[in-house]
């Protein structure tokens, strides 16, 4: 029987396998396509301490191999959560994790404390990498005394595993991971969007409404899976993979760059039970090459 359970941190997770933040709703929205239980972590759409509208529409753009949101982190705060959509998703028999952003250090110590609260909830992601919000976001995971600074801040007031998503628009992503690690993060996840733009050449306007936008998708994944493998070797906590995956082989080659875990995003638009395939492709792929746990190809890149 191969082992397909890894960990983050003091994290447990059934398999490698989790879904993206903004790709996968609250999870319930997809309990009509795949088994969610299956999953090793559903992470929620990104909440914030309060209420947010995102950005105005057109908002999204299909692209070569990929697309580019410019949502902008709407969503209906963190009381809200709390209070409506916590007392459903703790019933879900897998890790739930809510990826958190703000605006201030402030926004996101007050927000991490309230979910501090949350028996059911076991770990955080904290996004100090979106590239489509004018305030905050990106602006803390571009410099590395300022990812530290906000990292420091929140792991004082959170006492479970903090996960921090880090910003492929940046010159050394190594210098990042570095910093939040000492400033107390218990893993990294990357890559979040490439900041990319799309034009509509008849009317000569950019096709979204901020210009500028998140590019996810296949198209992303050489670079994510370059700098996973650079960051894996550069820090010591637990590398999570993300950007581009399709399908088992993809995710694999994640575990193989040193990803402990993967996460899937852009293609559950495409094939909302993508995961649940990803998960029997992974353990099909160890029995193949005779490994018995998962734990075996981890790193594993000759």
């Amino acid at each position: 029987m191969v082992q397909l359970n890894t960990k983050i941190g003091s994290l447990e997770l059934k398999n490698p396998v989790m879904t993206a933040s903004g790709t996968f709703g609250y999870g319930t929205e997809y309990a009509d396509f795949m088994d969610i239980s299956r999953l090793g972590a559903i992470i929620v759409k990104g909440t914030t301490l309060n209420p947010r509208q995102g950005n105005p529409y057109p908002r999204m753009a299909e692209t070569p191999s990929g697309m580019l949101n410019a949502v902008g982190l709407q969503n209906k705060g963190v009381d809200y959560f709390v209070d409506h959509i916590y007392p459903e998703v703790r019933k879900i028999r897998t890790n739930i994790i809510v990826n958190i952003s703000g605006s201030c250090i402030d926004d996101y110590v007050q927000t991490a404390g309230i979910i501090n609260t949350l028996d059911d909830i076991p770990a955080i992601e904290l996004n100090i990498s979106c590239p489509n919000v004018k305030q905050g976001g990106m602006a803390f995971g571009v410099n590395p005394e300022s990812a530290a600074q906000v990292v420091a801040a929140v792991r004082k007031a959170y006492d479970k595993t903090l996960i921090v998503k880090l910003s492929p628009n940046i010159t050394d992503i190594t210098e990042i991971a570095r910093a939040v690690e000492g400033a107390g993060a218990d893993s990294v996840s990357l890559i979040n969007t490439i900041l990319g733009m799309a034009i509509d050449a008849e009317k000569r306007k950019p096709i979204l409404s901020t210009v500028t936008g998140g590019m996810s998708g296949p198209a992303v994944k050489p670079v994510a899976l370059r700098m996973v493998w650079q960051t894996a070797k550069a820090v010591k906590i637990p590398v999570i993979g993300l950007g581009g995956i399709c399908s088992a082989t993809d995710a694999v080659e994640f575990l193989l760059a040193g990803a402990s875990a993967v996460q899937i995003g852009t293609a559950n638009f495409i094939d909302p039970s993508i995961s649940e395939k990803v998960i029997d492709g992974i353990e099909e792929y160890l029995n193949r090459h005779g490994f018995t746990s998962v734990q075996e190809i981890i790193g594993a890149l000759e």
